[in-house]
């Protein structure tokens, strides 16, 4: 049973930096890609950004493309997301996926999830 536990979240000025950590376990032998995905208030989970473990793609949304950078670690099957001048509009829950280039086309409640990281910046 695949588990994702999300971490590093916290409050912070715009502008500033936070990175964000996810721990998987349990994952399948078929495993290829992680990412990350957003929840705002009142709003859809969205795509963030996404890494293959072979290191051959990766992806964000137009909205946080370089200021955000997706890492991982597929020996100890860890993924990073570093978030650099942050804006008020990145503040969300964010959310962990092991399967994210299928994630992204939903619905949300087919996939794995962890319970999520909040991140609230302000102005």
């Amino acid at each position: 049973q695949v588990q994702l536990v999300e971490s590093g979240g916290g409050l912070v000025q715009a502008g500033g930096s936070l990175t964000l950590t996810c721990v998987a376990s349990g994952l399948p032998s078929n495993n290829y890609a992680m990412g990350w995905f957003r929840q705002a208030p009142g709003k859809e989970r969205v795509f963030v950004a996404a890494m293959t473990w072979s290191g051959g793609a990766v992806d964000y949304v137009d909205s946080v493309q370089g200021r955000f950078t997706i890492s991982g670690n597929a020996v100890k099957k860890t993924v990073f997301l570093q978030m650099n001048d942050l804006k008020v509009e990145d503040t969300a829950v964010y959310f962990c996926s092991d399967n994210p280039y299928y994630a992204a086309y939903g619905p949300p409640e087919k996939y794995t999830w962890g319970q999520g990281t909040q991140v609230v910046v302000y102005s």
